[in-house]
């Protein structure tokens, strides 16, 4: 008798990007900022490693944190809850919203985790293709699902769509606002409706995705629910005082992110010059396609050169790349590489 519950069994495992060791590429693959974090995170850090912070444990429901993040976005700090990355708060959320044959929608092309933990949660999938200019079909075509998911800006393409557009989707509605200090506009204003949540994490824009850390932001009653859920401990001291430190800081993670904004438009100009079609970007990444040539082939040519960008290829959709924005040299030299193939 096979010991593996069956929806695990057959389910395919999540494929993060590829982590080779420090200093050994160009790592344009898995969305990191190029710039390290604010040096209050270096100071936090080391103020905890002294006296008693790391023989206690730490606060459950970081407190700390969430006074600050309640400053920085102009909410009630029950409001927020807090994770060891944003995907640890979805996977919080899916476990509170979502039961056993639920239905879990979100749009395709688009972030592949969700459909992983639907599948862990033994839920039913369902993905609605994105319409003409990466915008939502209207009217939403789906109804009775107990938990859509909409990453805003988008992954792999980096577009945004408008608050009026996901207000026509019923709830539980999650925004997941990973990459959107590098947008325009957010959607923290969709927080009147009590039954969405605005996920958001360190790991872009602040530097820090090797501190692991990310919340959600809903009304106060949905959180307290979500503290059922979540582990007790499931952020550490260390990442709970470099993220309220990160957060703290809004002038450092203003001034790098106008660096990648800057570099961003370089290499979506770039890329266009070297025959691409290049997707306009909200996010620190580009997405490009080709119609003349395989994408794969310069995947790999790429790594040879010692340069890491990312493939994907969607049913029904086709393939692409996503390329992380790097600092000016690193983009430099990505573009000068890709001008030889």
């Amino acid at each position: 008798m096979d010991p593996i519950r069956s929806n695990i069994r057959a389910m395919a495992a999540y494929v993060p990007g590829e982590q080779p060791a420090a200093g050994t590429y160009i790592k344009l693959n898995t969305n990191e900022n190029p710039y390290p974090p604010s040096p209050r995170v270096l100071e936090a850090l080391q103020a905890a490693l002294t006296g008693d912070h790391l023989r206690r444990y730490p606060d459950s429901t970081g407190r700390a944190f969430r006074e600050t993040a309640g400053r920085v976005h102009g909410v009630d700090p029950d409001a927020i809850v807090i994770g060891n990355g944003s995907d640890d708060v979805l996977t919080i959320l899916t476990r509170t919203f979502v039961p056993e044959g639920g239905l879990v929608v979100t749009m395709t092309p688009s972030y592949v985790l969700y459909r992983t933990m639907s599948q862990i949660q033994g839920a039913k999938y369902q993905e609605v293709p994105f319409a003409k200019g990466w915008r939502l079909p209207r009217p939403w075509p789906v109804r009775g699902a107990k938990m859509t998911i909409i990453a805003n800006p988008n992954s792999p393409s980096g577009t945004c769509v408008d608050a009026n557009e996901l207000a026509e989707i019923e709830g539980p509605l999650i925004v997941d606002e990973a990459y959107v200090d590098f947008a325009e506009r957010n959607c923290l204003q969709m927080l009147s409706r009590k039954d969405v949540v605005v996920t958001r994490t360190l790991s872009k824009s602040y530097g820090l995705a090797g501190i692991r850390f990310g919340y959600g932001i809903a009304d106060p009653a949905l959180v307290r629910e979500f503290g059922k859920v979540k582990d007790t401990y499931n952020c550490d001291v260390l990442s709970l005082v470099a993220a309220q430190a990160a957060l703290e800081d809004q002038a450092y993670m203003q001034q790098t992110r106008a660096l990648i904004v800057q570099t961003r438009q370089r290499l979506e100009a770039g890329l266009s010059k070297l025959g691409f079609e290049v997707t306009p970007s909200q996010a620190n990444f580009v997405w490009c396609r080709r119609a003349d040539r395989p994408l794969r082939p310069i995947l790999e040519e790429l790594k040879q050169r010692r340069i890491l960008v990312r493939y994907f290829d969607y049913a029904g959709y086709g393939d692409g790349l996503r390329i992380t924005v790097g600092t000016e040299q690193e983009i430099g030299r990505l573009l000068e590489e890709v001008g030889r193939l």
